[in-house]
């Protein structure tokens, strides 16, 4: 955190030059004891320029820009210092340490061992075999940590990294206990309650230290990531923006954390532009560049962002799923549904995720996966008063309704969705269409294919409509689609089923139950086509339309 050094004016204006003269230059050791390290560079910089510096200059100013997040600075100042014959034993340990910061892990082991034997030593080994998913070595410097402050630290990240929330909490809530005035502890546990989505239990958490310290970037960035699970994306970008000037010029860890998280806060505004380049630096920026692109509709991309990611947490399982089942669905392969259903059955069923919500919905997909649509609806009903405007939902929910045959509710979660991407797909056009026949508005799922472009989806549509109408006795517009499918398609199956529809819309006049004016249609839907059994029928109609006193064209 960076102190401000500015002193408000207290009369010192009439103090005699000679006075002022007199103030002296900071030490050192107040510019670390102050954690005033870009001061105390400036210091270290001035004395080697002057030639006053000390022997130890140089692995203090690697010290300084270590702790400012300068880690490529402090690799650079060790690795120099690691060319002298006098390097002292620690500096090594130190340039691993550097190392495992960028990033290079097999660099920061590779020196780490050249270091003696040491508590840094075995915590950097513990997290470098975290990062190599080694559970052996893992456990082999686990069983080494010591019941000290650091060791336990380690150990608590380690459990937070591996997603163990409550194990991480519990040592934290111990080391809170026998150290009350180390408050930052109270943002590592904030940081666990966040990820177990209690998040105003976070916020509570981390109130206390955000007023001791209203600088802290990290507790600020948390405080901003709760705002926006708590309300939406402009509070935490407000949250945000006090810090953005601090952070770029302070800490370039931070400066990257906040942009990504400024991208995720906008909805995905400027992704392309920064989550690329930190895939390897941050990562939840892989997540959520996978995220973006599934909602660009860039399958293809998302899936190959993942594909060999090893998930280790319910998110990552999640977006293995979700992109596994939408490359499956467009590529129509079997494996990739099958992994889907897979990755989606391991969330739901786990202990700590089945009475979830993201829990329950990742059972529901797997059931809708495996057909099971009883089962999805029991799982989507649980959780439905949390989606009421979700399209995405909605589209999933009416689905399941529609399959189950309950078409009068399926209709209505439809017609609640206002997504113009959903509208437009195919899927959602066919089963609208489906559900208007099956609670007899035949007349709505005409004026939908009416609206479509010619395609072989509008021919799709158009079958189904022929089909379902003729299947509930709507024989109008049956003999409708049948005559278009006929023309389009002399298929001696669309005759049948055309012949048959008009009949039925005859047979319907006679019983009182269709306008006669619906005779002149069919009369016409029989004269487009060259089979010789449609003016046997047109004799029939016209019969008894005389018989009748039925005025018809023709009579």
């Amino acid at each position: 955190m960076i102190l401000s050094r500015a002193k408000p004016a207290s009369g010192n204006e009439a103090l005699p030059n000679k006075e002022k003269k007199k103030k002296k230059v900071p030490k050192l050791d107040e510019f670390l004891q102050g954690r005033d390290y870009t001061g105390a560079i400036t210091l270290l910089e001035f004395q080697c320029n002057s030639g006053k510096a000390p022997e130890v200059a140089g692995q203090w100013i690697a010290y300084c820009a270590f702790h400012l997040g300068e880690y490529q600075r402090a690799r650079e100042e060790y690795e120099r210092l690691t060319k002298s014959e006098s390097c002292s034993a620690e500096v090594w340990i130190n340039l691993a340490c550097c190392y495992f910061m960028l990033g290079m892990y097999q660099e920061a082991d590779q020196t780490a061992q050249k270091a003696p034997p040491s508590h840094l030593q075995n915590r950097l080994q513990f997290h470098l075999a975290h990062k190599f998913n080694d559970e052996k070595r893992l456990m082999g410097y686990h069983h080494q940590l010591q019941n000290i402050l650091e060791d336990q630290l380690s150990l608590a990240a380690i459990h937070y990294l591996r997603t163990h929330y409550q194990e991480a909490i519990d040592i934290y809530r111990k080391l809170l206990l026998e150290n009350r005035d180390l408050l930052a502890l109270n943002v590592y546990l904030a940081m666990c309650y966040h990820k177990l989505d209690y998040y105003d239990v976070s916020q509570e958490v981390l109130s206390g230290y955000v007023q001791h310290n209203p600088d802290s970037v990290i507790a600020i960035n948390l405080k901003a990531c709760n705002y926006y699970k708590l309300y939406n994306g402009k509070a935490a970008e407000a949250e945000l923006k006090v810090l953005q000037d601090t952070c770029s010029s302070s800490f370039h860890f931070a400066h990257d954390l906040l942009q990504h998280n400024k991208v995720i806060f906008s909805n995905g505004e400027g992704a392309l532009q920064v989550l690329p380049r930190l895939l390897d630096i941050i990562p939840e920026a892989r997540l959520n560049l996978v995220i973006y692109y599934l909602r660009q509709g860039d399958n293809e991309v998302a899936y190959e962002l993942i594909k060999d990611v090893e998930p280790t947490s319910a998110q990552e399982y999640i977006l293995k799923a979700i992109a596994n089942a939408v490359i499956g669905q467009e590529r129509n392969s079997r494996d990739n549904l099958k992994l889907a259903q897979q990755y989606y059955q391991l969330v739901g069923s786990s202990g700590a995720e089945c009475d979830t919500i993201p829990g329950r919905q990742c059972m529901a997909s797997c059931f809708f996966l495996l057909k099971q649509f009883e089962d999805v609806l029991i799982y989507l009903n649980s959780v439905k008063s949390y989606f009421f405007n979700d399209d995405n939902f909605n589209f999933n929910y009416a689905q399941a309704k529609a399959v189950t045959g309950n078409f009068q509710e399926a209709e209505e979660m439809f017609l609640l969705i206002s997504s113009d991407k959903v509208k437009t797909d195919y899927v959602y056009i066919s089963w609208l269409a489906r559900c208007y026949i099956m609670n007899r508005k035949p007349q709505h799922a005409w004026e939908l294919y009416l609206k479509m472009d010619t395609s072989a989806d509008s021919f799709s549509l158009l079958n189904l409509i022929a089909n379902d109408c003729y299947k509930m006795g709507q024989f109008y517009y049956a003999a409708r689609a049948f005559d278009i499918l006929e023309r389009l398609d002399p298929n001696p199956e669309y005759w049948e089923g055309k012949r048959g529809a008009c009949v039925g819309v005859f047979q319907l006049v006679i019983a009182g139950h269709e306008p006669k004016e619906s005779l002149k249609e069919v009369m016409q839907i029989l004269r487009n086509t060259a089979n010789s059994q449609a003016e046997f029928i047109i004799m029939a109609i016209k019969k008894w339309a005389r018989d009748n006193r039925v005025p018809l064209p023709g009579l």
